[in-house]
């Protein structure tokens, strides 16, 4: 029913919180440092966090490694408080990557000075039997990334499944319960720990006590949502800055699920009403029933700043109503490199008695951030095509299914304690 991993980075013990139960993350990474916070923190998994080091500014993907189900759809979230570990007054600034896509800058510096913590959430379909989450350092600041915890939750195949995931991966700019200024919404009340974002200032917020089934309802919002909306009078536009910010000037691909329920509306009425964003019309009559309803777009596109805007239709029995909302941008995944290639390579890895500590996730993706010493080919299955690992101060086997990367045409492994035959 409610299947996830939940990794509480750095930390040495687990805790329970909100019935979730959070683990230590030994098992699904191998490289950084468990780091304490010394600063009061909001919750007890932010305490600690594991930090990555940057040496002789040489910039690396460091990865958690989660057993997953192939072909399936997993919600992942993670979450950043910086806590001043580095020395610095601001955090750094990061990528954050996930089977080789990049998914998003990590800049939690706003957050932090208004002493929140951060969080980033994706949907993503995993390419093999591990999920890779990984960070990155770049050139945007000079100290170390972090993370403070990782989410990996299993989601229902009907959820957002008019998404190509196979080539396609979604990552949430906004999700949130209109008409309600009180806390998230999250587990139990949403069975996959989604995290709808109170959106209340509004006074003519409007409340419902009546039960809502949701069963039948696209995506499987939490009835909680339905408890709540933002309306307006029969005559009167509801007007939305929303999703609220500024999205990147250049226009991309947003996946929008807008959630209504009518629980008000006597038997006979009909509320009815047109949605458009931007001034470009969304949905034209759109009816909405006790039983509840969401419309979505899969492939809208938007820049800038966005308003949303809900009109009456003619004949409808009340004004223009909206529970719940979301928000994704579509990324576009990349390729892979070829499973043969990363086969060979984990059974060297596992064959050094002290591999690179970068040698996790994704070999060849993003081509930036390819594993210490490995050169590869591009394109959708990219092939290793040099390894040089030189003076590296290796030691272990040299394993014989080094043999199956048959694309290679450069092997440099002098100046280790290696021992074995390259074929």
């Amino acid at each position: 029913f409610f299947s996830g991993v939940f990794i509480d980075c750095g930390a040495d013990s687990g805790i329970t919180l909100n019935g979730i139960q959070w683990i230590p993350d030994a098992g699904y990474v191998s490289a950084g440092t468990p780091r304490a916070i010394s600063v009061p923190v909001l919750a007890p998994i932010l305490a600690k966090l594991r930090s990555f080091p940057l040496r002789n500014n040489v910039f690396k993907k460091f990865c958690y490694e989660i057993p997953v189900d192939r072909a399936r759809k997993y919600l992942v979230r993670t979450s950043y408080y910086y806590g001043g570990v580095n020395g610095n007054a601001n955090p750094p600034v990061f990528d954050q990557i996930v089977d080789g896509t990049f998914w998003s800058v990590v800049n939690t510096t706003v957050d932090y000075a208004n002493g929140s913590a951060s969080y980033y959430e994706g949907i993503f379909m995993p390419k093999g039997k591990n999920l890779s989450v990984c960070v990155a350092a770049n050139t945007y600041t000079d100290s170390d990334p972090f993370i403070s915890a990782l989410e990996v939750v299993l989601l229902f195949d009907q959820l957002y499944n008019s998404t190509d995931f196979t080539s396609n991966a979604l990552a949430l700019i906004a999700r949130h319960s209109f008409g309600d200024d009180g806390r998230i919404v999250e587990f139990p009340d949403d069975r996959f720990n989604r995290y709808w974002q109170p959106f209340g200032a509004y006074s003519f917020m409007q409340t419902s006590s009546r039960d809502l089934s949701v069963s039948g309802i696209w995506n499987l919002p939490p009835s909680k949502v339905f408890e709540t909306r933002l309306a307006s009078g029969l005559t009167e536009t509801l007007t939305l800055s929303w999703p609220p910010g500024i999205l990147p000037d250049v226009e991309n691909n947003y996946y929008i699920a807008l959630y209504f329920a009518d629980l008000q509306t006597s038997s006979g009425s009909s509320r009815m009403m047109d949605i458009a964003i931007n001034g470009i019309a969304y949905y034209r009559n759109l009816t909405v029933s006790p039983e509840g309803l969401v419309v979505f777009a899969n492939q809208w596109r938007l820049n800038g700043s966005t308003t949303l805007s809900l009109t009456s239709s003619p004949g409808s029995s009340g004004g223009p109503l909206i529970n719940a909302g979301e928000v994704f941008q579509v990324i576009p995944s990349v390729g892979r490199t070829l499973s043969r290639d990363v086969i060979a390579l984990l059974d060297l890895r596992n064959s050094f008695l002290n591999p690179p500590v970068d040698w996790n996730g994704e070999p060849c993706l993003p081509s930036q951030f390819a594993w210490t010493g490995i050169t590869c080919s591009g394109g959708i299955r990219n092939r290793v095509v040099s390894l040089n690992l030189t003076g590296m101060g290796l030691s272990g086997i040299i394993s014989p299914t080094i043999a199956q990367l048959t694309a290679l045409k450069n092997i440099f492994l002098g100046n280790n304690s290696l021992y074995g035959v390259i074929p």
